[in-house]
C-alpha cells in the first residue's frame, strides 16, 4: 500500500510534529472527509507500507529529522517550486529559497527520490506565458542535477477557483500547445525529464512523457523495488498513478494559495491550523463516541518481499 502524506495539506510544512509521533507511534488514523464519522485506522509498518510519498512547498521543518522515516521506509519527494509570488502563493517561501532546501533534501535522499512539481501553470496579466518560460528556465537550471524529473500540469477550473482567483485567464487549447511546446524545449536544453500530470492532452511529440506521478516504476526505480503487476485505478481522471490513501484533512493548509482545490476559504484552514495538536491522533482531533472505525486491509505490492528485505 501507498501511503500519501500531502495531497490534502501541506503536512511536512506545518505538521512535521504530529507526522513524525505518528511514525513512531506505528499508526495513523484518517477520517473520510466524505462521510466525518468513519473513520480508517492505517498502520505505518513497513511489512504492509510500500512506500510513504510526501509532497510540500517547503521541507525545512522535517530535513534534520527526515531519517527517521525515510531509514525505515521507502519514499518519494515531491517538491512544488512555481513562478507565483506572494499574491498567488502568500505563505509559500521564495524560489531561490525553495531552491536551497531542494538541494538540502536531496543531500539527504539523493536526487533519484525526487520530483520538482511545476504545477498548476496558470494564466493572469501578471504571470504570462513568457513570465512562466524564463522562470521555468532558471529553476532546471538550478535543480535539474538535484532532481529525478519535472511534473507539471495545467489549472483545473473548478467552481471554487472563479471565486478566489477573478483574475485568472482561461486557456485555450492553443495556449496549452504553446507551453508545452516552451517547457518541452527548456527541459531538454536541460537534459531533464519532464511529464504531465492528469493532463488531458498528450504532448509527447515535445520531449513531454505522458505518464503518472506515482507510478510503479517511478516509485520502484527510486527504492530498487519490483511491484507486482497489478493494475491501478489511479486516484481521479486521467491519473494514471497507482492507488494510494492520504492522512491529511482539507482545510488545515496555511500555505492561503488562492488555486488551492483543498481549502474552501483560507481563513477556515487557519482555524483549524490554530486547532491543531501534534499529540492527537489525526490533524484535527481525536476519535469521538459516534465515529465508526475500520481497519484498513492493507496489503504489499512488493514482488518477492522477503528476499528484499533480507537484501
Amino acid at each position: 500500500m501507498i501511503i500519501n502524506t500531502g495531497s490534502r495539506t501541506d503536512t511536512v510544512q506545518y505538521y512535521s510534529d504530529w507526522l513524525l509521533k505518528r511514525f513512531d507511534e506505528g499508526f495513523v488514523f484518517s477520517r473520510n472527509p466524505l462521510f466525518p464519522n468513519k473513520v480508517t485506522r492505517y498502520e505505518l509498518n513497513p511489512d504492509v507500507l510500500d512506500c510513504v510519498v510526501f509532497c510540500s512547498k517547503n521541507y525545512e521543518p522535517i530535513l534534520n529529522r527526515l531519517t527517521k522515516i525515510t531509514n525505515r521506509f521507502n519514499t518519494y519527494f515531491h517538491y512544488t517550486i512555481t513562478a507565483y509570488d506572494k499574491d498567488i502563493e502568500p505563505n509559500v517561501p521564495s524560489i531561490d529559497e525553495s531552491i536551497e532546501t531542494l538541494i538540502k533534501l536531496a543531500e539527504i535522499v539523493g536526487r533519484q527520490r525526487i520530483a520538482w512539481r511545476y504545477d498548476p501553470i496558470l494564466l493572469t496579466e501578471k504571470y504570462t506565458r513568457e513570465l512562466h518560460y524564463k522562470t521555468f528556465d532558471y529553476m532546471a537550471e538550478k535543480l535539474s542535477p538535484y532532481i529525478d524529473r519535472c511534473i507539471f500540469s495545467f489549472v483545473e477550473m473548478y467552481k471554487k477557483l472563479k471565486t478566489n482567483m477573478p483574475e485568472i485567464i482561461l486557456l485555450t487549447n492553443n495556449d496549452k500547445t504553446e507551453i508545452a511546446q516552451n517547457i518541452g524545449r527548456i527541459a531538454t536544453k536541460h537534459n531533464m525529464v519532464i511529464q504531465t500530470c492528469a493532463t488531458v492532452g498528450n504532448y509527447e511529440q515535445y520531449g513531454i512523457l505522458n505518464s503518472g506521478c506515482m507510478t510503479a516504476e517511478i516509485l520502484g526505480k527510486a527504492n530498487n523495488i519490483n511491484f507486482k503487476k497489478i493494475r491501478h485505478g489511479g486516484n481521479r481522471q486521467g491519473c494514471n498513478c497507482m492507488e494510494s490513501r492520504n492522512i491529511g484533512d482539507y482545510d488545515t493548509c496555511p500555505n492561503g494559495c488562492k488555486y488551492c482545490y483543498a481549502n474552501q476559504k483560507p481563513q477556515i484552514a487557519k482555524e483549524n491550523y490554530e486547532k491543531h495538536n501534534p499529540n492527537d491522533l489525526m490533524i484535527l482531533g481525536n476519535l469521538n463516541p459516534t465515529d465508526e472505525v475500520q481497519q484498513s486491509s492493507q496489503k504489499s505490492y512488493l514482488e518477492n518481499i522477503v528476499q528484499q528485505k533480507l537484501f
